[in-house]
């Protein structure tokens, strides 16, 4: 009866512990460009160094677990086209996408550092080698979408409305973006870090991503915080108007209060508010 009980003990604790085992399922890590870059910046030949913003392009891979959708998200991480903030505004998201059976890459691009074409150049890399995993990764192919945020937001929609045919997004998550590079509404820091402090003007227009919406567009949720001071809400309502003007669905969320870079932190009043709509809006497709 004692060995009886003692297995019935160790049975239980095995089956306790396994759930767990799976939850904590090891991420999978992708250096991108492996052969050499296709867009190269004044970083080439340095050695990466993340305190300096030299950064590896890479992706990390978080799987679902037993539930699995099929779905995948890319997300780019915003900080200005400076830096990323890839803890609150990447892998922080891992549980909450895992636990709707969708898979979370999250994307570390290059600055641009002399080279406006560099971040966009990693962001389709990305979608390549997801899209080239897909099978081995139980990832639809055709539903993966891309998430940003703040400059990651203006990376996001440049990937959704500049797009090679053959790497369309899915559907767009904008949380808190940059959009435009209208020196009336742009966040400065963004776009002097993409494009220079003296602009062509082709740059400009080329890079304000709510003038690129057309009826192909992947449909869209937006975010942000009424209060955004760091990023005017111009941004997202003029991006809004476009896609809305070219019947492309889009749900557009604005909490009174947070201001801007909220991120994954529980400091954010509204945190549970825009994770149940982002949620309620994933499952109405």
């Amino acid at each position: 009866m004692k060995i009886k009980g003692l297995l019935s003990i160790l049975l239980f604790i095995v089956a306790s512990i396994m759930p767990n085992m799976a939850e904590n399922k090891a991420p999978i890590d992708i250096i991108l460009w492996e052969n050499g870059a296709q867009e190269t910046n004044n970083d080439t030949g340095k050695a990466y160094d993340e305190d300096n913003q030299i950064y590896q392009p890479s992706i990390r891979v978080f799987l679902p677990n037993e539930k699995n959708t099929g779905r995948a998200v890319i997300i780019c991480p915003g900080g200005a086209y400076y830096m990323l903030a890839y803890d609150h505004e990447g892998y922080a998201y891992a549980d909450y996408f895992k636990h709707q059976g969708i898979a979370l890459i999250v994307l570390k691009y290059r600055m641009p550092h002399g080279n406006h074409k560099v971040p966009m150049s990693d962001v389709c890399e990305a979608m390549r080698v997801v899209k080239s995993h897909a099978s081995e990764w139980g990832i639809n192919p055709n539903d993966i979408g891309i998430m940003g945020f703040s400059a990651g937001g203006h990376l996001a929609s440049t990937f959704a409305t500049h797009y090679p045919d053959d790497l369309k997004p899915a559907f767009q998550i904008l949380i808190y973006p940059v959009i435009s590079m209208d020196e009336a509404i742009t966040h400065q820091g963004s776009r002097e870090n993409l494009i220079g402090k003296n602009p062509d003007p082709q740059l400009i227009e080329y890079y304000s991503n709510e003038k690129h919406v057309s009826d192909d567009s992947p449909r869209a949720f937006i975010a942000l915080s009424d209060n955004d001071y760091g990023v005017l809400v111009e941004n997202s309502l003029r991006y809004y108007m476009a896609l809305h003007q070219h019947k492309v669905p889009v749900s557009l969320h604005i909490y009174p209060t947070g201001g801007h870079g909220w991120g994954y932190n529980e400091s954010f009043r509204f945190k549970k508010a825009v994770h149940d709509e982002l949620a309620d809006w994933l499952r109405s497709f």
